[in-house]
């Protein structure tokens, strides 16, 4: 989980490292995000659709994986939704995304992550360039 890593992108490495963000890659939104913080962010773990994924191998349903980003990782990490979100910029090198993140995992705060996540993820199907995002 070193930062900065952009390598680490494809999952390589040791195994006590790896993470993985799962996302609907049927979303042009979803995808979108992904996109961005590739751009944006120093560290990406491994991110794979989860349309090209063995879910029983990953322990995720198709229920889970359809209705939010999931972040795996070493020692049980799993996560989903902004808590997900929250916890890759907790991973982050530079100080400011993981002082972002926290704050994300801290209620009040994290209450209106996760209503705002669930709300973009609703309506995530109406974002231009998303016809065919699912709307679960």
């Amino acid at each position: 989980m070193s930062g900065g890593n952009r390598g680490s992108r494809e999952n390589g490495g040791s195994g006590e490292n790896r993470v993985l963000l799962v996302f609907d890659g049927d979303c042009a939104f979803c995808q979108a995000c992904v996109n961005a913080g590739h751009r944006i962010l120093p560290y990406m773990p491994a991110v794979r659709a989860w349309q090209g994924l063995d879910l029983d191998a990953t322990g995720l349903t198709r229920a889970e994986v359809e209705t939010s980003v999931q972040l795996l990782g070493p020692d049980g990490l799993r996560a989903h939704g902004a808590r997900a979100i929250a916890l890759l910029l907790v991973l982050q090198p530079r100080t400011a995304w993981r002082v972002a993140g926290r704050v994300m995992l801290t209620p009040p705060v994290s209450w209106v992550a996760e209503a705002g996540y669930r709300l973009v993820s609703r309506y995530r199907h109406l974002l231009p360039g998303s016809a065919t995002c699912g709307t679960s």
